[in-house]
């Protein structure tokens, strides 16, 4: 097998889909894929928020488009930007009820498109095998961009 042919199926796949979703979202509830993104990460952090470099380094929208997004979220009334007591240089952005509702309303839409564009074309153990390579891949990423603190004292 070519080396590269995982990773090109990767592109294309996710190239082809990631439109596919986004419309299927928009069409049903007016709400991007970014945005789904986002509020997806939110409602699964602890106190439904997170600072926005944590935000940024969880949501697959690209860190520099992260703050756009939840600019469009707070102006949505989706999200809120909450002052973090222990920092003022940041913020935390918080999953306000409204954004949890849409959340919920959309995820039905979402995970029928998964199942629809995606696993549904594989079986059981394909699917099962694509989730432990690129878990995988993504914990030998983690683990080799982990900042050293410093000399332990």
């Amino acid at each position: 097998m070519d080396s590269t042919a995982a990773w090109a199926a990767l592109l294309r796949v996710h190239a082809a889909l990631t439109p596919v979703l986004d419309q299927e979202l928009q069409a049903a509830h007016g709400l991007p894929l970014t945005w789904y993104d986002v509020l997806l990460e939110l409602s699964a952090a602890p106190g439904r928020r997170l600072t926005m470099s944590a935000l940024g380094a969880a949501a697959v929208v690209s860190r520099s488009r992260v703050s756009r997004v939840v600019d469009e979220l707070v102006r949505a009334g989706l999200v809120e930007r909450v002052a973090n007591p222990d920092d003022k240089r940041s913020a935390f952005a918080k999953l306000t009820p409204a954004g949890r509702g849409r959340l919920r309303a959309a995820a039905p839409t979402y995970l029928a498109g998964i199942e629809r564009h995606f696993t549904g074309r594989m079986t059981r153990a394909e699917a099962q095998a694509v989730t432990a390579a690129l878990g995988k891949v993504l914990r030998a990423h983690d683990a080799s961009t982990v900042i050293p603190l410093g000399p332990a004292r």
